[in-house]
Order: C-alpha cells, then sequence, then structure tokens
C-alpha cells in the first residue's frame, strides 16, 4: 500500500510527447519527406477538384454526387490532421508534440475516421434505394433526408471522438514518454501510460464496435440486397450498367474497412506489432490518394464533367491571354 502510495507521489504531469515517426537515416528522411509532401498535395487537389467539379455542374446535384463532395471535403482535413505534422517531423531534430496538441490531434483524426465509416454506409444505403426502389428514389432520397444524413454522420463522429478523447486524456502519462508511431493514434497512447488503461480500452472498443460493425452491416446488407437486384435484372447490359453505379463506392469501402478494421477493433494488441506504422500509412495517406481516383476513373459522369471543367479553365485561360494581348 505504501508503494503504491510513493509511485503516486512520484508521478509529474507529462507536458510532451515525442513522437518517433520513421527513423532513418537523415538521406530516407528527405526522400520521405518528398514522397508524403507530394503525396498530400496531390490528394488535397484531387478531392478540391472534385468537390469543384461536382458543385459547378447541374448534372451531378443528385444524392450520390452530394455524399461524394461530403467524403472529398472530409479526406481533405482527414490527410490534413497527419501529413502537415509528419512532414515537419522529418526535417526536425525535435519530435516532441505538447500533451494539448497530441489531444487535439487524436479527436479531429477520430472524428474523420469515425465520420467516414458511417458515410460510407449512408453512400451504400443511397445505392441501394437507387437500384433496387429507382421509381421511388428522388421520392425518397430528397434533399432533406440528405442533408439529415450527412449532418447525422459528421453528429456521430464529434460525439464518439469526444468520448474517446475524454478517457483517453485522463489516463496517467509518465514523464515524456516516446510514442512509437508518426501521430497521436488511440493504440500508442494506450500503451505508453503508465497505469491501468483496461476502462479507457474498453470504451475504446465498445464504440470501435459500434462505429465499424453496424456501418459495416448497412454495407454488406445493401450490397446484398443490391446484387440480389442486380441478378434478376434480364439483359447483361443492364446489369453491368446497374453495378457500375455502385463499384466504385464498393471499391472505396473494401479499401478503407480492410485497412482500419483490425487496427480499431483491438488497438492495445495491434499496437504490438511493428506492421502497425505500414498499416497506418495505408489509410491515413495512401487509401485518400486512391479514393478520388478510384470514383473518377469508374464514373462516366464525374470523367465527363472533370474533362469539360478542364477544358473551361483551359479555354479561359487562354481568353484571359488573348485580351491581355
Amino acid at each position: 500500500m505504501m508503494t503504491k502510495t510513493l509511485e503516486a507521489d512520484n508521478r509529474t504531469a507529462t507536458t510532451h510527447f515525442i513522437l518517433l515517426g520513421f527513423p532513418t537515416r537523415p538521406a530516407f528522411q528527405l526522400l520521405l519527406f518528398s514522397v508524403f509532401l507530394a503525396t498530400y498535395l496531390l490528394t488535397l487537389l484531387e478531392n478540391l477538384l472534385i468537390i469543384i467539379v461536382i458543385r459547378s455542374d447541374g448534372q451531378l446535384h443528385k444524392p450520390m454526387y452530394f455524399f461524394l463532395s461530403h467524403l472529398s471535403f472530409l479526406e481533405m482535413w482527414y490527410v490534413t490532421v497527419i501529413s502537415p505534422r509528419m512532414l515537419v517531423d522529418f526535417l526536425s531534430h525535435d519530435k516532441s508534440i505538447s500533451f494539448n496538441g497530441c489531444m487535439t490531434q487524436l479527436y479531429f483524426f477520430v472524428t474523420f475516421v469515425c465520420t467516414e465509416y458511417i458515410l460510407l454506409a449512408v453512400m451504400a444505403f443511397d445505392r441501394y434505394v437507387a437500384i433496387c426502389n429507382p421509381l421511388r428514389y428522388p421520392v425518397i432520397m430528397n434533399n432533406h433526408l440528405c442533408g439529415t444524413m450527412a449532418g447525422g454522420c459528421w453528429f456521430c463522429g464529434l460525439v464518439t471522438a469526444m468520448i474517446k478523447m475524454i478517457f483517453i486524456a485522463r489516463l496517467h502519462y509518465c514523464g515524456t514518454p516516446n510514442i512509437n508511431h508518426y501521430f497521436c493514434d488511440i493504440s500508442p497512447l494506450l500503451n505508453v501510460s503508465c497505469e491501468d488503461s483496461s476502462q479507457a480500452e474498453l470504451v475504446d472498443f465498445f464504440l470501435a464496435l459500434m462505429v465499424i460493425a453496424v456501418p459495416l452491416c448497412v454495407v454488406v446488407t445493401s450490397y446484398i440486397t443490391i446484387l440480389t437486384t442486380i441478378l434478376k435484372i434480364p439483359s447483361s447490359q443492364g446489369r453491368q450498367k446497374a453495378f457500375s453505379t455502385c463499384a466504385s463506392h464498393l471499391t472505396v469501402v473494401s479499401l478503407f474497412y480492410s485497412t482500419t478494421l483490425f487496427t480499431y477493433a483491438r488497438p492495445k494488441l495491434m499496437y504490438a506489432y511493428n506492421s502497425n506504422k505500414m498499416v497506418s500509412v495505408l489509410y491515413t495517406v495512401v487509401v485518400p490518394l486512391l479514393n478520388p481516383i478510384i470514383y473518377c476513373l469508374r464514373n462516366r459522369e464525374v470523367k465527363a464533367s472533370l474533362k469539360k471543367t478542364v477544358l473551361c479553365l483551359g479555354i479561359g485561360s487562354r481568353g484571359d491571354e488573348t485580351v491581355s494581348s
């Protein structure tokens, strides 16, 4: 009993964490900086371009593209929470991050992850209504419902992240812990705590189960029904056209869920493996880069609108040059 009291008295409040990141040689650090900077800027450009195209083309003012614009907006902030800090650490010897900065990064990152899980489920429901109830689609997926569903995604993400952060922020961290990661995530923070984190881990597991399992059930149920409906279409051309409308979304769902599912289902256990950082790179860097490409390459309407927008920008710039000359 006396020993426990002395240990509690010797605890010093943690004001900073050390993000170990990717410990490599300086030359390789510069290479990683260049690669991740290019990836970050390209991700921002892709998603911004999708938002501009959807807002400027009246033919894309449909529920499917309304949710896609929210996904693009979400992923712009999703990568911005992680990448700038990571890029600074590549060039700096000081890898420390303040306690408040770490908790802020954690809060917004978890918000965007949880929001994306739910948003992808909402997009699956939209495809279900479009294919399985095409005649009632305009009535069911009206502007009010779409706005409510999009707002609900963001609200659920914000509330879930707040609950998780409260339990993690109240843990005791001794001294200046070294976090073997490139950003403040749930798993490394649970592991560097110098007290029993079982309660925080249990809350995190329960919320992760709700945020991951429920949307996943919606996605799986929607696509089983969609597949059943598509197989009943008599013509092969009709089946191909129906499936093409949801192929992009299904690909994005598969990428995002497969790279995040095991990490956030058992966060403390996952941190024990050295592959944790590599898996994290997939869903924080690679997936946001690929998502806009997938939607553009596999969606005829987006490709046509994108070409039209680029052509208009080209004509506009040449027109400005002619006037100035």
